[in-house]
């Protein structure tokens, strides 16, 4: 099963905020929105950092795919 971030990034539009500053705010790397970008791989602390900022849940930023 993998993982696809599309509603992390539509949230983020919708919300008017760059992937920069989600990384300023959350506090970690441009490679994170990097590994984010290209559904790889993020570790649930990362996951649960954006959904702090965000003020959201998990179901808000992705989905799993078969």
């Amino acid at each position: 099963m993998a993982v696809c971030y599309n509603k992390l990034f539509k949230l983020l539009i919708d919300k008017k905020m760059t992937n920069t500053e989600l990384a300023e705010k959350a506090g970690f790397s441009a490679n994170i929105i990097t590994r984010l970008k290209r559904d790889k791989y993020v570790s649930l602390d990362s996951i649960e950092k954006i959904c702090n900022v965000l003020n959201c849940s998990v179901d808000d930023i992705l989905e799993f795919i078969r």
